[in-house]
């Protein structure tokens, strides 16, 4: 029913002196539920003991009130998960939460990371024993833990966490909760977004900045590529991973479609470079029609663009079901057949003999799309002119995307008019890559992961990684 591509994961942490620390986290999840449907957690700690809650489900199936009363505390971390590592079962929910030396500690993860097979080994545990990157990574800490000196509690684990970061390799945005502490770090390239917000009398750490929002919290900045950031009762420390300076690679389909649009990136409003970017696609492949028709939800500033530069009314082509989820039920195969339209219903009197320009964000393993296209000519479209607001996805992704199998990508084996032919479109085209990057980050060519639209991976990929994928 669902072939666009699946992020890691979102983050959440909240330091907020007598604050209800478990419903602000809620709330700051509640934002973030489109990063990640398959599972939800919060951890607590009110200095003394710590608690976990966790489970699969979306974050309002998870959590009630009453859940959310038994954790009481100053300090919490969330997560919503999508498994792009690790089965999408229990035991891989996060936080995770472990107790070394009687040190108690909890984490979480956004990202995925290339050399677990290495560390897993190093730690004498299979990979497929850990479960995921973000266990492996709690099993470092715990290691490094178990070897250093007591020093204090509160030293102790931010040290043997700020240790553990020069040992992995990949994506990372991690938050940490610790007995009265709050630790947020990124990978040296910056791959998976988080943000520093400001509270009356508190902090908030977040993967973007609409859960900042959500909380009441003030944006400060973005904790930068290979920046750690721990928060206490003394306010925000930072430091400075001890590895080599990295160029700067957030993911360019952080803007293409995982981020919300209301949120902003290196400095620029995601629904503004979306919108840029139909602008470009416009320029770039103007054709006659009748109406410019979005394919909900992200592709919709783009089409607003595209429409704005060629002058082709926008109009709604589909109505989207915003309550079927990720999953849903059917009893049949014929029921099972109809996925595609119980998400997304055509407007027939916006569709029938007209000339359309249909915008879509990208086109991923292409047969949710096929569907879409087939409801539409069903719908009476005299003419489709797809238009993209992405480069051809030809790679596979190791840092966060559910797309290491090259195979399934469909433009790794297809050309461009065997894909417009595949879809039933009467033509095709898709945004140039300098196109998009300019749109992104206008006058500069820098600070981007490509990697999945122009094989150039910003660090060297092992063997190894690809074998744990497969």
């Amino acid at each position: 029913m669902d072939d666009s591509p699946k992020e890691a994961c979102g983050v959440f942490g909240l330091y907020a002196p007598g604050q209800p620390v478990s419903h602000m986290t809620y709330l700051g999840l509640f934002a973030l539920q489109h990063r990640g449907q398959e599972a939800a957690g919060i951890a607590v700690s009110d200095g003394h003991k710590m608690w976990v809650d966790k489970d699969t489900g979306l974050v309002s199936t998870v959590f009630d009130d009453r859940r959310l009363q038994t954790l009481q505390g100053d300090l919490a971390i969330g997560h919503t998960r999508y498994s792009t590592t690790g089965s999408g079962d229990w035991s891989n929910c996060q936080p995770v939460y472990r107790d070394a030396r009687r040190h108690q500690f909890a984490l979480a993860h956004n990202g995925n990371l290339v050399n677990t097979a290495e560390l897993s080994a190093e730690l004498g545990m299979p990979y497929d024993g850990i479960g995921s990157d973000s266990a492996l990574v709690a099993e470092l800490v715990a290691r490094e833990l178990s070897v250093g000196e007591l020093h204090g509690e509160s030293e102790e684990v931010i040290e043997a966490f700020i240790a553990t970061l020069p040992q992995i390799s990949g994506a990372f945005s991690l938050v940490l909760l610790g007995s009265d502490f709050l630790i947020g770090a990124r990978d040296p390239q910056g791959f998976r977004p988080l943000f520093l917000g400001k509270l009356d009398d508190g902090w908030v750490l977040a993967s973007e900045t609409p859960a900042l929002d959500v909380v009441g919290a003030e944006v400060v900045r973005e904790i930068a590529p290979g920046e750690v950031v721990v928060i206490d009762e003394n306010g925000v420390h930072a430091r400075t991973l001890n590895q080599p300076a990295a160029e700067p690679a957030l993911c360019s389909f952080e803007f293409v479609y995982f981020a919300r649009p209301d949120g902003n990136l290196l400095g620029q409003n995601v629904h503004r470079v979306r919108r840029r970017m139909g602008q470009a696609l416009a320029r770039q492949a103007p054709v006659q029609a009748d109406a410019v028709v979005p394919i909900p939800e992200s592709s919709v500033p783009g089409a607003q663009g595209y429409a704005e530069a060629s002058g082709i009314p926008f109009v709604d082509g589909f109505v989207k079901n915003r309550y079927i989820g990720r999953t849903f039920i059917a009893p049949n195969q014929e029921l099972r057949s109809n996925a595609v339209r119980i998400k997304l219903n055509p407007i027939r009197e916006n569709i029938d003999g007209q000339r359309l320009v249909v915008v879509e964000d990208s086109i991923i393993r292409a047969t949710t799309l096929r569907e879409t296209m087939r409801m539409m000519r069903a719908a009476g479209a005299a003419e489709i002119h797809l238009r993209v607001l992405s480069p051809p996805y030809k790679w596979p992704c190791w840092f966060g995307m559910d797309t290491t199998d090259q195979s399934k990508l469909v433009a790794s084996h297809m050309s461009v008019e065997e894909i417009r032919d595949y879809l039933g479109a009467d033509s095709l085209v898709y945004l140039d890559i300098d196109a998009m990057v300019e749109a992104i980050t206008p006058g500069s060519q820098g600070g981007l992961c490509t990697a999945c639209l122009s094989g150039d991976y910003p660090i060297p990929v092992p063997d190894s990684a690809i074998t744990v994928a497969k």
